[in-house]
């Protein structure tokens, strides 16, 4: 690959995530086209730019464009859209890509096997992120997470990336700290643990990640949730990740009441610095969407069957959830009398 100011980049799929990162892209005066099928706001940012708020506030210039305006093959895609039609995506970026060209998937779950299946191993690259985000008008994405905490974890399922991996973390790094793991799937894992808690419980209740932790019944549920998810990686003989240096496996998991006491009292702190995200599922439900339920929370409950692992929390979530977007339920804090 060339040098990041000699790359073809974009951003599929620049919603609230991807508009941040598309604007300290922008930001460090290298070139990234902002994809989406929000019409709307793929406009807005034709006209004013990208506006980033919340926990920083700047405007910056990008280049965006509609779906069919996209003509060229592209060195990096960054692909942020939601996974519920990752098959049919996948298809149609392979035509964009170049001989060398990467998809970098920072969706949550685990969708690297489905791309992988489709792009081949030497073509999907996968990153996690520990911020979040909301999509607060057309062209203006609030910032929820502490800007010292802008981090990525990347990967690959295949040695043979190592050079793609480098160029990509420079791409990365001109918004945050970007690890390469060799341990990926434990990183994803380690992801995943937090969002099926937390992204899990705020779209239940309607509510911020820092509202899940301060409410005890709430955040017992949130502790379940970890545990669950720990005991399946324990099953698959997964080695969980560090997240922003915390040894999060040995940090929430328990085996005797006073350790279970212990995680109860922590985790509040523990999400502090993200306390003001919303879920991306949670957003997507207000607007009428379908959300990633089963991307997410819905590996844990296949993963524990498929290894004999009791996951009754997160079983329950998926349940609630769907009956939400069947329009059956409203995202409350009444729903804990379900749970």
């Amino acid at each position: 690959m060339n040098t990041i100011n000699d790359l073809k980049i974009a951003i599929y799929g620049a919603g609230s995530l991807g508009t941040i990162l598309g604007a300290y892209i922008s930001k460090a005066n290298v070139k990234v086209d902002l994809i989406n099928r929000n019409r709307n706001h793929i406009k807005a940012l034709k006209e004013k730019g990208a506006t980033v708020t919340g926990t920083v506030n700047f405007n910056v210039k990008v280049n965006a464009l509609y779906i069919e305006e996209m003509k060229d093959k592209y060195d990096i895609i960054f692909l942020m859209t939601k996974q519920q039609d990752n098959e049919n995506v996948a298809k149609f970026l392979k035509d964009y890509l170049t001989s060398e060209g990467v998809v970098v998937t920072l969706q949550n779950g685990l969708p690297e096997y489905l791309l992988q299946d489709i792009l081949t191993e030497e073509k999907v690259l996968g990153c996690t992120v520990a911020w979040g985000a909301t999509l607060k008008e057309p062209g203006v994405s609030e910032l929820t997470s502490d800007p010292n905490n802008l981090t990525f974890s990347l990967g690959s399922f295949t040695d043979k990336n190592k050079d793609k991996l480098q160029v990509v973390k420079e791409v990365l790094e001109l918004m945050g700290p970007t690890e390469i793991d060799d341990n990926f799937i434990g990183t994803r894992w380690s992801k995943l643990l937090v969002n099926s808690a937390f992204s899990g419980m705020s779209t239940v209740l309607g509510a911020t990640f820092g509202e899940v932790a301060k409410n005890k019944k709430s955040r017992k549920y949130a502790q379940a949730l970890i545990k669950e998810c720990i005991d399946v990686c324990k099953a698959q003989n997964i080695k969980l990740e560090p997240i922003q240096g915390k040894d999060v496996a040995k940090l929430m998991d328990y085996n005797c009441w006073l350790k279970k006491k212990f995680v109860f009292i922590i985790l509040p702190m523990a999400i502090k610095k993200h306390a003001l995200i919303k879920a991306s599922m949670l957003q997507d439900i207000e607007k009428g969407k379908k959300c990633e339920i089963e991307a997410i929370n819905g590996v844990v409950s296949r993963k524990g069957k498929e290894f004999n692992v009791k996951t009754p929390v997160n079983d329950k979530v998926i349940e609630i959830v769907k009956r939400i977007e069947k329009g059956e339920l409203k995202p409350s804090f009444d729903n804990l009398s379900l749970m």
